[in-house]
C-alpha cells in the first residue's frame, strides 16, 4: 500500500522557455491570473497529503526568481541547480534526494501548473505493481506523417498513439541507476520514460487528463487563463486595518518601505513602519487570518528592528498559497508632518514592487487632522488601508 511509502517529486524547472514569447523571463515565471506558473505548480504538489519530499531543480541564474516566489512548507526542499540539459537536471535531482532514500520519485514538468491529484494517485497506484508509470492520454485527432512538411506521406493509427504528460513515476532506485548509465549517451532522450525504455525497464501507461496542459507558446498563457476562468469561481473580500505610532527622537520615518527626512521618528518594535503594518492587517483581515501581531508577536525580540517589509510579504505569501491575488490597495496616512505628497510616488512604487503588483494597484493619499489631537500636536501618525483581494471560494464552506 502507498500509505506508508515515501514519495518524492522532483519539479523540473531550468528550461528558459523561450517559446513562450518573453526571452527576458523564463516561461516557469511568468503569471497566469496573477500567479507565476511555477508557484502553481508546486502548490497543487503541496496540497496532496501522501507527497513527503518537493524538490524543484531550477536554473542557476535563476535563484532570485524562484526566491521572490516566497514558497516555504516543511516538505518543500530548497530549490537546486540543474545541469545545461533537462536530462542532467533530473539527474541532480536523483542524487539530492539520494540520502532521503525515498520509495517512489515523481518527475515533472514545471510548465503543466494544471496538475490534479487524480492524476498523480494514478501514477502512485500503478507503481505499487510496476516499476514505472507515465500519464498518457488518447491522442483524438488524425495523425499525419510528412517528410517534407508540405505534402502528407501517410497515416498513423492513433487508436495506438497516446500523449505522454508529468508527472511520470518510477521506483526511485530503478530510475538513478538508469539515469547513471545513461549519463555518458547523448542528450537524445525525450522524457524520462524514454530513459526507462533505454534501460529495458517496461513502461506501463496510467489515465492522464486533458487538463494537465504544458505551458508553451504565447496562446497557452492565454487558454490558461480562459481555463482558470471557466474552472474556478472567485470571490471578491475586503480587509481594512488602521493603525498608530508615536514619535520620537530620530531624523526619519520609513513609510511604505521609503524614508523619508523629518525632525523624528516613529516609535515602534520593529521598524515602525506604519504603513506597511496597515497593509499587512488589511490583507490578512481580508484572509480572516489573523492580524499582524498574531504573526509577529511585538514581545517576540526576533522581530526587534525588523523591516516591516517582512511582514507585508508574508502576508502576499499567504494569500498567494491561498490561489488569491491582490486587485487593489489603498493606504491613507494622516498627520501634520512629514508631508507625504511629494514621496508619493515613489511609496507607491515601493508598495508595489513588495507586493508584485501593478502600480496601478495601489492608491497611496495622505491628510491631516485639521490640527486637532495628537495628530495635531504632532505626536505621531496613523494609518489606515483597505485591501481588496479575489480568492477562490470554497462552496463547502459554511
Amino acid at each position: 500500500m502507498t500509505h506508508n511509502k515515501k514519495i518524492a517529486v522532483i519539479i523540473v524547472a531550468g528550461g528558459r522557455g523561450t517559446r513562450a514569447g518573453n526571452a527576458s523571463l523564463p516561461k516557469q515565471y511568468k503569471k497566469i491570473a496573477g500567479i507565476p506558473v511555477l508557484s502553481r505548480t508546486i502548490n497543487q504538489f503541496i496540497d496532496m497529503d501522501n507527497i513527503s519530499y518537493i524538490l524543484p531543480v531550477i536554473h542557476a541564474d535563476d535563484k532570485a526568481l524562484y526566491d521572490e516566489l516566497l514558497l516555504n512548507e516543511k516538505r518543500l526542499m530548497s530549490a537546486i541547480s540543474g545541469g545545461i540539459t533537462r536530462q542532467l537536471s533530473v539527474f541532480e535531482g536523483l542524487k539530492a534526494l539520494k540520502n532521503l532514500e525515498p520509495d517512489y520519485v515523481l518527475i515533472h514538468d514545471a510548465a503543466r501548473p494544471f496538475v490534479n491529484a487524480q492524476v498523480v494517485n494514478g501514477v502512485i497506484q500503478a507503481l505499487e505493481n510496476d516499476r514505472a508509470v507515465i500519464p498518457a492520454t488518447n491522442v483524438i485527432d488524425s495523425i499525419k506523417r510528412s517528410a517534407d512538411g508540405r505534402t502528407i506521406g501517410g497515416s498513423e493509427d492513433r487508436e495506438q498513439l497516446y500523449a505522454a504528460q508529468t508527472p511520470q513515476g518510477f521506483h526511485y532506485q530503478t530510475i538513478f541507476e538508469a539515469h547513471k548509465k545513461a549519463i555518458n549517451f547523448s542528450d537524445g532522450f525525450s522524457d524520462d520514460a524514454a530513459i526507462a525504455e533505454w534501460a529495458q525497464i517496461p513502461v506501463a501507461l496510467s489515465i492522464g487528463s486533458t487538463d494537465n496542459v504544458k505551458i508553451t507558446s504565447p496562446d497557452d498563457f492565454t487558454r490558461a487563463e480562459r481555463f482558470l476562468g471557466n474552472n474556478m469561481t472567485m470571490e471578491t473580500r475586503v480587509g481594512s486595518a488602521y493603525d498608530v505610532h508615536q514619535f520620537e527622537k530620530g531624523n526619519e520615518v520609513i513609510l511604505g518601505g521609503v524614508k523619508i527626512p523629518h525632525s523624528a521618528k516613529l516609535k515602534g518594535h520593529s521598524d515602525a513602519d506604519a504603513a506597511l503594518h496597515v497593509l499587512t492587517d488589511a490583507i490578512l483581515g481580508a484572509l480572516a487570518d489573523g492580524d499582524i501581531g498574531t504573526h509577529f508577536p511585538p514581545d517576540d525580540d526576533k522581530w526587534k528592528g525588523e523591516p516591516s517589509t517582512t511582514f507585508l510579504k508574508f502576508a502576499v505569501k499567504r494569500l498567494l498559497r491561498r490561489k488569491g491575488r491582490i486587485n487593489h490597495l489603498d493606504l491613507t496616512l494622516i498627520c501634520e508632518a512629514p508631508k507625504i505628497a511629494p514621496h508619493t510616488l515613489k511609496i507607491r512604487q515601493s508598495i508595489a514592487n513588495i507586493c508584485d503588483i501593478s502600480i496601478d494597484r495601489v492608491s497611496v493619499k495622505a491628510t491631516t487632522s485639521e490640527k486637532m489631537g495628537f495628530i495635531g500636536r504632532k505626536e505621531g501618525l496613523a494609518a489606515m488601508a483597505v485591501a481588496t483581494i479575489e480568492l477562490e471560494r470554497d462552496d463547502d464552506a459554511r
